[in-house]
């Protein structure tokens, strides 16, 4: 007989989401860093493009 058990602990109950709640404006410094992620992403895409165009084809 053991000398002790253990207690089955179902998880939580998940939780409806709640209304829309009130998005907080952006700062300023979150904008400029999503501005130059956006252009950093761009001239990577536009990089590859050239690197591309510049291969030439196996014959």
């Amino acid at each position: 007989m053991p000398a002790f058990t253990f207690e089955k602990i179902s998880p939580p109950a998940r939780r409806a989401p709640t209304a829309a709640a009130p998005k907080k404006p952006r700062s300023v410094i979150s904008q400029m860093i999503d501005r130059l992620a956006d252009r950093r992403a761009r001239r990577a895409v536009q990089d590859e493009r050239a690197m591309r165009r510049n291969e030439k084809p196996a014959e």
